[in-house]
Parts: C-alpha cells; structure tokens; sequence
C-alpha cells in the first residue's frame, strides 16, 4: 500500500507562486511513475502534470504548460510541483497520484491509470 500526503497548497494572489510537495510512503519509490490532478468545485477532476520514475519524461496540461513544473526526487520519495504565474481559473483542491510502473516510461495522464491517491491540498487563487 502506497500513502501519499500533498503539502504546500495555500491562498495566493493572481500572478503569484507556489510549491506543492508530495511524499510517498513506500519502498521503492522509482518504481512508480507519478501525477497531479486537480478539480474545482462543480468540475470534474483534471490532468495537470505527470513525471516518470526516473524524471526524464515530464508531462503538462496545456493550461499549465509554460507556467507550471513537475519534479521529483526518489532520494527524498517526492514529487513537487512548482506553479508560477498563477491564475484564478487554478483555485481547485489538488491531488498526486502513484502509479506502480516498474520503472517502465509509461506514464498515465488520465486518472483511471493510476493506483494510488493522496487526500488533495487546496490551492486558491484570489483576483
């Protein structure tokens, strides 16, 4: 079983920035590809962002693409997400999800391909 806990969400103003950190509890976090997700109230759940367990191959959203980063650090069982420029459009509860991709460069980016779930953090972004 695979925990993961979302940190760093937050009330921010338009324009402004913001890291998000993921920890996992597991083993061999290398051996999982890694994504977040957000949804807003009254919407469904979105792809933002992905990585693959070695973070060479990233992925992006192209409503966040340009403005938003994804890293991870398996040393660290963690997965950030760096959010710059932000936009009110952008206030939604996150969420980082694990998929067990045995260190394959598959990497989902939708949400049914992934296994495991963290229990979000909110992010606001004030106009």
């Amino acid at each position: 079983q695979v925990q993961l806990v979302e940190s760093g969400g937050g009330l921010v103003q338009a324009g402004g920035s913001l890291r998000l950190s993921c920890a996992a509890s597991v083993s061999t976090f290398s051996n999982y590809a890694m994504g977040w997700f957000r949804q807003a109230p009254g919407k469904e759940r979105e792809f933002v962002s992905a990585i693959n367990w070695s973070g060479s191959g990233t992925y992006y959203a192209d409503s966040v693409k340009g403005r938003f980063t994804i890293s991870r650090d398996n040393a660290k069982n963690t997965v950030y997400l760096q959010m710059n420029s932000l936009k009110p459009e952008g206030t939604a509860v996150y969420y980082c999800a694990a998929y067990y991709s045995s260190r394959t460069y598959y990497t989902p980016r939708t949400g049914f391909g992934y296994d495991y779930w963290g229990q979000g953090t909110q992010v606001t972004v004030s106009s």
